[in-house]
């Protein structure tokens, strides 16, 4: 049976768990998501002042990375449907030093209520999964990026080595979800909810079709620690006029170059 990624029910499910959601990422993951972030912010660099947009960023982790990465030289978004998420990630950013431009705004990110060819990065920790229509979240994210920018999604995948991924298949169906639901107990099966979703995702090379589908181009990905975690990488292509005036340069230079 699909596992159910209504709205509401995901909604609910993640402010009721919103008390512990800290505490069990970085518990469960030996605090090793806090690592995937980082690095997220490495390989999908800013380039520029354009604006960024974090969306289903929850307690706004990777947004508050982006937000330390570029030291308050670049705007910072957050989006996210659950209040009581968005409320935690507000009082995260109160205690950072400095006044930064981060701004966390409770939106779906089927939905966003942003301009086309915005954000030269739009990226998204550990939520893509959780969007009830995959292809509909990244078409948003994809609209809403500018042409040349990127859109990166880090999302948890199962290793490829077969000794680990038995292992770690047996800790994360059966360790984890007992761990979890024992520490934020909630009505939702939460963490019974996390392993099924993650296993009925897309990943590797189907998830890089779909982001081919909305119109990313040279997507790859990269497997983190040994697999347990993905980041993918997609580019938007420039607009026709950026191409237009690209070619019209090329062509002025090949011109002066032959004279």
């Amino acid at each position: 049976m699909p596992v159910d990624k209504t709205s509401a029910r995901v909604r609910r499910m993640f402010g009721e768990i919103s008390p512990r959601y800290d505490f069990l990422n970085h518990f469960l993951s030996l605090n090793v998501d806090r690592y995937w972030r980082w690095l997220t912010t490495r390989r999908v660099a800013a380039e520029g002042t354009k604006p960024i947009l974090d969306v289903c960023t929850g307690t706004g982790d990777l947004a508050l990375a982006y937000s330390r990465r570029t030291e308050g030289t670049v705007p910072i978004y957050g989006a996210d449907f659950c209040h009581e998420m968005l409320t935690l990630a507000n009082e995260k950013a109160q205690q950072l030093e400095g006044d930064l431009p981060l701004c966390f705004v409770e939106a779906d990110t089927q939905r966003l209520p942003y301009a086309d060819n915005l954000f030269q990065i739009v990226c998204v920790a550990f939520g893509l999964r959780n969007v009830s229509d995959t292809t509909r979240g990244l078409a948003e994210m994809t609209r809403v990026c500018a042409p040349g920018g990127k859109v990166a999604v880090l999302e948890f995948s199962m290793p490829r080595l077969r000794l680990l991924r038995a292992c770690y298949g047996f800790y994360f169906r059966r360790v984890l979800p007992l761990l979890g639901q024992l520490l934020a107990r909630n009505r939702h099966g939460a963490y019974n909810y996390l392993p099924a979703s993650v296993l009925e995702f897309p990943e590797g090379e189907a998830l890089a079709r779909l982001m081919g589908e909305v119109g990313l181009t040279s997507v790859a990905w990269h497997r983190l620690t040994l697999g347990v975690a993905t980041l993918y990488v997609g580019r938007k292509p420039p607009s026709p006029s950026d191409s237009q005036r690209t070619g019209e340069a090329r062509t002025a230079y090949a011109r002066k170059a032959g004279s």
